[in-house]
């Protein structure tokens, strides 16, 4: 399956919130949710009430846009969340939330998801020292991301740097906002992430 290169706004409104795909614009009055928030499509603005099994499919739909994964790594994610210790769902969320672009994207040095998973695999990233353009890495406890030395001069890298002044990343990562870096200072737990899932519909999904 290949990766959805269409209008993303699209997906905000199939899923009826905003996933915060496009940056700024989604806390602007360009919003596509803001101005019209029905389901795209013809018969997108009537009223359906989603049985079970529709909740739960909109729910990992949902998780997976936001994200930013295809369903092969989603289910990936699943199973590895699955076996480990504690509850499925909150693995989950907490799996994702420590991919390598997630990371990048929550220190605040891309205005979304996509940007930095293009940053990331253009190479602007290392991982403790080391070079890296995998955005699917899971980082762990004690991991250091930062801009790569050549980077910095780039008119774009320059640019988010100077927006990172005005970000707030999550509790469990450690922002070294002038050299550009960030540590991993524990891994996230549920509390930790700003968007509202309910990872139980997923786990009940995938459990049938």
């Amino acid at each position: 399956m290949a990766r959805y290169t269409g209008p993303a706004c699209k997906l905000c409104r199939r899923e009826g919130t905003k996933l915060f795909l496009k940056g700024d614009r989604c806390l602007s009055g360009k919003c596509a949710i803001d101005r019209r928030n029905t389901a795209p499509g013809q018969h997108g603005a009537a009223t359906k009430k989603l049985r079970e099994y529709g909740m739960q499919l909109r729910e990992k739909e949902k998780t997976k846009r936001y994200y930013g994964v295809l369903e092969r790594q989603f289910v990936n994610y699943f199973e590895e969340a699955d076996r480990t210790k504690g509850m499925t769902g909150e693995n989950l969320i907490c799996l994702l939330e420590r991919r390598l672009d997630n990371v990048v994207y929550r220190m605040g040095m891309a205005a979304s998801r996509k940007e930095a998973r293009q940053l990331v695999l253009h190479g602007h990233f290392t991982l403790n020292g080391k070079n890296v353009n995998i955005p699917s890495l899971i980082v762990k406890a004690g991991d250091v991301i930062s801009v790569k030395e050549s980077s910095r001069a780039s008119v774009k890298i320059k640019a988010l740097a100077e927006d990172l002044a005005t970000k707030t990343a999550p509790k469990w990562l450690d922002v070294d906002k002038n050299g550009l870096a960030v540590k991993v200072a524990t891994l996230p737990a549920r509390d930790d992430v700003d968007f509202e899932f309910n990872e139980q519909l997923i786990v009940e999904l995938y459990s049938k």
